[in-house]
């Protein structure tokens, strides 16, 4: 995957077992947490997708996954650089325990990743290979094979890194993060067998600027075409794009 940006709220203290045995979202939730996020938008159903498409949305898309006792909202708003700048009503929309962000852009050599618990911050870091753009909080244990070098950058070319290039490739940090804390990887390839992003189905919409929502066509009677019946998803909820949320 080449890139993500993502909101995890969590309940549960086994969230790949929840991801494992509820792989489909709660459509409804997922409309209602939409509508509370952004109630300054016109909130309109396009798809369901899953999270190996829908991780790094556009800025007029989000994407929801809810689960029980768990949550992910994937929206451009978790692509900070410095994650502790996160809107407070992001960090802990619905009372959760664990508040997660993860994100990261291969193509730019940029990760993320920060930590809130009970929505009082724990820790953020943010780098390209060479710039440290947020470091806050205190470290964590599983960083510590990161900081040691035992996940050097690969690099191709005969290009070389510089003397102040970190001992690590900054996506492949916030994918550790994720595997910590959720139980799977985006970027690194899984055991035989193992949840991937793929397996994960999630709730898609399109942000409009209130009022500028396109209004609902009047039925025509005719079977949709290929395109729209793509659009519509895997799970038949997208009956419902014609509602404004």
């Amino acid at each position: 995957m080449i890139s993500a940006s993502t909101l995890w709220y969590v309940d549960t203290p086994d969230p790949v077992g929840v991801l494992r045995e509820h792989p489909e979202p709660d459509p409804a939730a997922a409309a209602a947490l939409a509508g509370q996020l952004y109630a300054e938008h016109d909130v309109l159903p396009i798809m369901i997708g899953t999270l190996n498409g829908c991780a790094a949305p556009d800025r007029d898309e989000v994407y929801i996954g809810c689960y029980p006792g768990l949550t992910v909202v994937c929206t451009a708003e978790a692509a900070l650089v410095r994650p502790t700048k996160l809107p407070d009503l992001l960090v802990r929309p619905l009372a959760s325990e664990q508040t997660y962000l993860v994100s990261f852009d291969a193509t730019l050599h940029w990760g993320a990743f920060a930590h809130w618990e009970r929505g009082e911050f724990r820790r953020s870091f943010s780098s390209t290979r060479v710039d440290i753009l947020e470091n806050e909080g205190l470290p964590m244990v599983w960083e510590r094979p990161f900081w040691a070098g035992e996940h050097p950058v690969r690099w191709w070319d005969g290009t070389h890194p510089g003397p102040q290039s970190l001992p690590f490739d900054p996506p492949d940090f916030a994918d550790a993060a994720n595997a910590e804390w959720l139980g799977f990887h985006y970027r690194t390839p899984t055991e035989l067998g193992g949840l991937v992003p793929g397996d994960l189905a999630v709730c898609g919409f399109t942000l409009y600027p209130k009022g500028q929502a396109p209004q609902p066509r009047p039925a025509q009677g005719a079977r949709p075409g290929a395109a729209t019946r793509r659009k519509r998803g895997l799970f038949g909820w997208l009956h419902r794009t014609d509602r404004v949320l």
